[in-house]
């Protein structure tokens, strides 16, 4: 395991993870969260996030670009896009709105034209799949060619397999046992 890798996995033990009641996206009942925005707009877990989902991707070839669903997936492509510029890498970052914007231009996936390039879509934490999958009906739209799809923590959920059995590889580089949280 990578230095940057057991920090981020401290950092989102100690800040990121809430013990309690909870309703999940999917309308599921959880007995914890991991709100991973707590972290990954932290200027002290963001840089580890990246070099942590650097090393993630980086045995998937000719990737041209990063990004997911707003707004989980934006600071993760953020920082994903900077820490690849520190090492010489040239993935460019996007964003997939959930719904076309009703003026301007009327895009969904904003940031460089994605037509024909290859792709990774992420995502902070990944319980259903559905995120992702959302994103990458939008990407295929504009002609982006979907890579993997890439996600922090893994809920150990649907997601995997959802992704997957559409067709899409997948990877995460945290599990609910590096939390201290499988069941």
């Amino acid at each position: 395991m990578t230095d940057a890798r057991q920090q981020l996995i401290d950092y989102i033990r100690s800040d990121a993870v809430f013990h309690g009641d909870f309703t999940l996206t999917s309308g599921k009942k959880a007995s914890y969260y991991v709100d991973l925005r707590r972290v990954s707009l932290d200027h002290r877990v963001a840089p580890l996030i990246g070099q942590v989902m650097v090393d993630l991707i980086a045995d998937i070839p000719e990737v041209d670009a990063v990004g997911g669903l707003t707004m989980g997936a934006d600071p993760i492509a953020a920082a994903v896009l900077h820490q690849g510029a520190a090492r010489g890498l040239s993935y460019d970052a996007f964003v997939v709105r959930k719904e076309p914007k009703d003026h301007g231009r009327g895009r969904q996936v904003e940031g460089p034209d994605l037509a024909g390039k290859r792709v990774i879509v992420l995502e902070d934490t990944s319980t259903t799949g559905g995120s992702p999958l959302q994103a990458i009906a939008a990407l295929e739209k504009v002609g982006a060619e979907i890579a993997a799809v890439a996600v922090v923590v893994d809920r150990a959920t649907e997601a995997k397999a959802r992704i997957e059995s559409a067709g899409y590889p997948y990877y995460s580089a945290i599990g609910l046992e590096d939390l201290g949280l499988a069941p």
